[in-house]
C-alpha cells in the first residue's frame, strides 16, 4: 500500500500543473457548446461541443461517442485534463465532439450492452447505433458553425465498438474512423470471454460498476465499489461459486450480468451482437489500432481488421498494433509497460506519425501519407515495422514440438519414449495469472515474469535449448494438444514465453525489484474452455481418461527470440481470477454450487502418434 500512495503522490505531483495548463488553452481557444440532439425516433442524445474561436479557415469535425461520460457537465465547465493525443487535435483546432450514447448519463433513451445492429430497417423505430451516429452527424454538420464538413469518428474500447458501428452505413460526411480496441464479438474473445472461458475479474469489476438502473439522465452514472482487501485472488476465491456475485453485491440488478449467466454458450443473443458480419460494403477510410499487451480487446483489434480486409475490396483499411496495454497508446510518454522498455516514446509516435496523419489526410485534404497496410512493433527487436498485408506474406508455419524431460523442438517426438506429463488442477488452490498482489487486475501480467508459475506443480514447463540465431514469429499462435482429464471438463492455458539468458542485465531505473537473469517474459498466452473445443454454440463433455484433441488459437503475436535466448511453453489449467475456476464437470458454471468443484487429472500426451505442439508463424 506505501509503495501505491508513493506513485499515485508523484502522479499528482506531475499532474496538477498539467490539469492546469490544458483547462486554461481549451477556454483560451475554445467554446464549449452542449446540445441535446433529436435522434429520429425523438430521443435526445447529450452532446459537448468545443469549437474553435479560431475562424480563418473551416474546420473538421472529431467525434466520440462513449457510455463513460462526456463530463465535466455544465458550459462553464471545460476540460481539465487532455491526454497526449487529444492535446494534438485541440491544438489544430479540430471541431471536439462527444457524445453520450443513448441512456448513459445525460442523454435520454434506453441503454442496450453492444447493441445489436439492425439491417434493412423499416422505420423510424429501428434504430441502433448507426443510426443514432447517421443522426448525430447529420446535425453537426447542419448545425456547428465554421465546418468544413468532414467528420472523423475515433474510440477506445466500448467508444471503439461505436466508432465500428459509424463506419457501417455512414453519413457521407464521415470520411475516415479509427476503431481502437474495440469490443467485437463477446463470448468469443473480447472483454470476458475467451474461446467460451470467463474472464471473471474483468467481467465482475466492470459490472459492479457500470449498467446499474438509471431510471433518468444523470451526471453520475458509476457506482463505487469497495473490495475490502488490495488482494484480487483472495476477494475472489472469498466470492466461491459465480451465483453468488448476485446474492453476495449484485442482486439481480444489473442486466447485463444477468445476461451474461442466462447465456453461458454462444446463442442468438450472442450472435446479434457480433459486429463481423456487418463491416461490409465500408465507405469511410479505417485506421484500426490495438495493443500486443491488451488484456481486453486484442482479439477486437486483429479481427476486426481480418474481417473489413476480407469483405471489402479496394477499401482503405490500415492497422497499428504496438507494445501497449488497454489504450495505453493515447497516453503521455508512454516507453515501457511494467519492467520491459521498449526505447522509444510509443505515444508521440503513434501520434505525430500514425494516427494525426491519417485523419489530417481524409479531414484537411493534406497530402496522403505513407501509412503501410500494417505498422506493428517487433517486441523482443524493439522496432517499428511496415508490411503490405498481416501476416507478412513471408511468415511461415512451424511445428514445436513438446518433447521428453520438459524439452521443447522443432523435430518431432521419437518413438520409444514415455508418452505424457501430467498434473493434478484443484479448484481450491488454482494457479494465479500474476504474481503482482492487486486489487483487480494487474495491466503488465501479458508480459510479466512467469517464474511464479513455473515452480507450481500443477503447471507443465517445456523450453528448447538457447537459440543460435535470431527467430521471430509474426501471426496466430495455434496450439494443439492431445490431452485427457479424469474429470468431465477442464480448461486448458497455454502459454509462449521468452526466457532471458541467465546473465542479462537488470532493468536500470525501475521502482520494483526485477532480476532479469533467466526472466520467463510472457509473449502470449490463452484460454480454452474445454467443452468449448469444437463449437462455442455446441458444449460437448469429456470422456474422462480418455485421448482428446484440443486446438485453439491463442492470437497474434510479432516478437523476437533473440540470440541465446530460449523459448518456453507453459501448460495450466487455472489462471485465477483472471478467469473463473472451471468446476471440473461438464455443468453450467454460471449456476455451480460449491460441492461441484473438484481436483482433476490432467494429463498432456507428446508422441509420434499422437504428439502436442504449437503452430508457430515464423519470419523468413
Amino acid at each position: 500500500m506505501r509503495r501505491s500512495l508513493s506513485v499515485l503522490l508523484l502522479l499528482g505531483i506531475i499532474l496538477v500543473p498539467v490539469l492546469g495548463q490544458d483547462s486554461l488553452f481549451v477556454r483560451e481557444h475554445y467554446v464549449k457548446q452542449e446540445h441535446r440532439i433529436v435522434m429520429r425516433d425523438g430521443v435526445e442524445l447529450f452532446t459537448v461541443v468545443y469549437v474553435p474561436k479560431d475562424n480563418s479557415e473551416q474546420h473538421p469535425i472529431m467525434l466520440t461517442r462513449t457510455p463513460y461520460s462526456v463530463g465535466p457537465y455544465g458550459p462553464e465547465n471545460y476540460l481539465r485534463f487532455l491526454s497526449n493525443l487529444q492535446r494534438k487535435y485541440f491544438e489544430r483546432n479540430y471541431i471536439m465532439a462527444y457524445q453520450d450514447v443513448r441512456g448513459r448519463f445525460m442523454s435520454g433513451g434506453e441503454f442496450v450492452n453492444v447493441r445489436p445492429y439492425i439491417p434493412n430497417k423499416k422505420s423510424n423505430k429501428d434504430i441502433d447505433e448507426t443510426t443514432d451516429t447517421y443522426d448525430t452527424v447529420d446535425w453537426l454538420v447542419k448545425n456547428i458553425p465554421n465546418n468544413n464538413g468532414r467528420v472523423g469518428v475515433k474510440g477506445i474500447s466500448y467508444p471503439g465498438f461505436y466508432t465500428t458501428m459509424a463506419t457501417i452505413d455512414a453519413h457521407p460526411a464521415v470520411k475516415a474512423t479509427s476503431p481502437q480496441a474495440p469490443v467485437s464479438k463477446w463470448m468469443a474473445g473480447d472483454d470476458f470471454f475467451h474461446n467460451g472461458a470467463f474472464l471473471v475479474s474483468h467481467a465482475f469489476d466492470f459490472y459492479v460498476r457500470f449498467g446499474w438502473p438509471r431510471p433518468t439522465p444523470t451526471t453520475r452514472d458509476f457506482r463505487p465499489f469497495d473490495p475490502g482487501t488490495p488482494d484480487g485472488y483472495q476477494f475472489y476465491m472469498d466470492l466461491g461459486p459465480l451465483p453468488n456475485a448476485n446474492k453476495l453485491y449484485l442482486k439481480d440488478s444489473v442486466a447485463f450480468w444477468n445476461d451474461i449467466m442466462k447465456h453461458g454458450k454462444w446463442d442468438a443473443f450472442w450472435e446479434a451482437r457480433d459486429v463481423f458480419p456487418h463491416v461490409k460494403n465500408l465507405r469511410p477510410a479505417t485506421l484500426v489500432v490495438g495493443g500486443w499487451f491488451d488484456a481486453e480487446n486484442l482479439y477486437g483489434a486483429l479481427n476486426l481488421y481480418q474481417n473489413i480486409e476480407q469483405k471489402n475490396r479496394n477499401h482503405e483499411n490500415m492497422l497499428v498494433m504496438g507494445p501497449w496495454a488497454h489504450g495505453w497508446w493515447a497516453a503521455n510518454a508512454v516507453d515501457s509497460l511494467g519492467p520491459i522498455k521498449f526505447g522509444m516514446n510509443l505515444s508521440d509516435f503513434f501520434a505525430d506519425s500514425l494516427e494525426l496523419p491519417f485523419f489530417e489526410h481524409h479531414l484537411r485534404g493534406k497530402a496522403k501519407p505513407s501509412l503501410a497496410e500494417a505498422t506493428v512493433f517487433e517486441t523482443g527487436a524493439n522496432r517499428w515495422r511496415r508490411f503490405d498485408s498481416w501476416p507478412p506474406k513471408n511468415a511461415r508455419v512451424r511445428q514445436l514440438y513438446l518433447r521428453e524431460n520438459g524439452r521443447l523442438s522443432f523435430t518431432r517426438p521419437e518413438p520409444g519414449m514415455d508418452e505424457y506429463d501430467e498434473y493434478w488442477n484443484d479448484p481450491a488452490k488454482p494457479v494465479p495469472y500474476t504474481d503482482e498482489i492487486t486489487r483487480w487486475y494487474n495491466p503488465a501480467f501479458m508480459l510479466e515474469d512467469q517464474r511464479f508459475a513455473a515452480r507450481r506443480p500443477d503447471v507443465l514447463v517445456y523450453a528448447t535449448e538457447p537459440l543460435e540465431e535470431d527467430l521471430t514469429i509474426a501471426g496466430p499462435i495455434a496450439a494443439d494438444l492431445i490431452v485427457s482429464t479424469s474429470g468431465s471438463d477442464c480448461d486448458w492455458i497455454v502459454k509462449v514465453i521468452d526466457v532471458f539468458p541467465n546473465d542479462t542485465p537488470d532493468p536500470a531505473a525501475y521502482p520494483f525489484k526485477v532480476k532479469f537473469g533467466g526472466y520467463q517474459m510472457l509473449v502470449r498466452g490463452d484460454v480454452l474452455r474445454g467443452k468449448f473445443r469444437n463449437s462455442l454454440a455446441n458444449p460437448e463433455s469429456f470422456i474422462p481418461d480418455t485421448l482428446t484433441k484440443v486446438s485453439f488459437v491463442l492470437q497474434d503475436a510479432f516478437h523476437t527470440f533473440k540470440k541465446g535466448h530460449r523459448i518456453m511453453v507453459q501448460i495450466q489449467s487455472s489462471w485465477f481470477p483472471l478467469v473463473d475456476r472451471n468446476p471440473g464437470k461438464f455443468l453450467d458454471i454460471y449456476s455451480a454450487r460449491e460441492s461441484d468443484y473438484q481436483a482433476t487429472r490432467q494429463r498432456v500426451y507428446r508422441t509420434p502418434i499422437n504428439p502436442s505442439f504449437l503452430r508457430l508463424m515464423v519470419l523468413e
